[in-house]
């Protein structure tokens, strides 16, 4: 080939668009469709593009008046989900205070459990005299005492002509007697502890190993044969057997030894910490009810 021939073909080889062209445009294709993709998952705010419009039209000249609805911003999960509660006035224009006197139920609970207190050491002492003259014979021939001790009846049986010596079963002579006493426990109400003792005379039999089995089963063998007459509920009973640990006189002496092997009766009246404690709920709610009362009125 001519060298005319050669620069002529090198000529039509610069005709045409350059080579990085096709690299050009494949790279703009890309970012159109990056940005397609952008616009499609985007959140368009018509509120915001709107503002922007018109901003666009004010800075080209398009002078345009428009009310403007709201303040442009973003949108927010919160102002989604949840709502701002309406406030609501107060049903009261005037404040008023009021002072509470809590003095006035503290002498109220004190008088209170004086006057329990007097009631019931009242009535203890009525049927202490109701006792002693149902058992007016057997305490003149010195079988049984009948004593009150606060907010207690006691009703103590000697060994004398109720048990044998060292043993615990009961006389039959002594029958008679715990019927009448179980016809006066019927008539009075409270518990019932049946306890027994001895005195300080140890005892090691085949029968009873010590004072404590002793003392126990004297008080299991008064408490059979009280409920064998069906009027007493099994449930007001309590048993109790103390040996030789609670003695009324120094185990120091034949007769005091004798005072001292006993097994007594003692009726528990209701207690006193029970009466305040209901009085104290006596004022809780009549203090709800006047509060009851102060809001229906407001």
């Amino acid at each position: 080939m001519s060298e005319s021939e050669t620069q002529s073909f090198k000529k039509q080889q610069k005709k045409g668009l350059p080579a990085y062209m096709a690299t050009f445009a494949d790279l703009m294709s890309l970012l159109m469709c990056f940005f397609v993709l952008l616009l499609s998952f985007a959140e368009i705010d018509a509120i915001k593009y709107k503002m922007v419009v018109m901003s666009l039209e004010k800075a080209f000249g398009v002078q345009r008046e428009v009310v403007d609805e709201a303040i442009p911003k973003g949108t927010s999960i919160i102002a989604q989900e949840f709502s701002p509660g309406e406030p609501k006035p107060t049903p009261l224009n005037i404040v008023r205070q009021e002072t509470t006197d809590d003095t006035k139920d503290v002498l109220k609970i004190t008088m209170d459990a004086e006057a329990v207190a007097e009631a019931q050491a009242k009535q203890v002492a009525e049927e202490v005299e109701e006792f002693k003259e149902a058992l007016e014979s057997e305490i003149e021939r010195g079988l049984i005492v009948v004593e009150n001790q606060l907010n207690r009846i006691v009703i103590r049986i000697r060994e004398r002509g109720s048990f044998p010596s060292g043993d615990a079963t009961l006389n039959q002579d002594f029958v008679p007697i715990l019927k009448k006493i179980n016809e006066v426990l019927t008539q009075t109400d409270g518990l019932i502890a049946v306890a027994g003792h001895t005195d300080n005379i140890p005892i090691n039999t085949s029968r009873y190993r010590s004072n404590w089995e002793l003392s126990t089963s004297r008080a299991t063998s008064v408490v059979h044969e009280l409920l064998k007459y069906n009027t007493i509920p099994p449930e007001r009973f309590v048993l109790e057997g103390y040996a030789d640990t609670r003695p009324l006189a120094p185990n120091d002496s034949i007769e005091n030894r004798a005072i001292n092997r006993r097994v007594e009766i003692v009726v528990l009246k209701g207690s006193l910490d029970s009466e305040l404690t209901k009085s104290i709920d006596d004022l809780i709610q009549q203090h709800d009810a006047i509060e009851s009362e102060i809001q229906q009125v407001r």
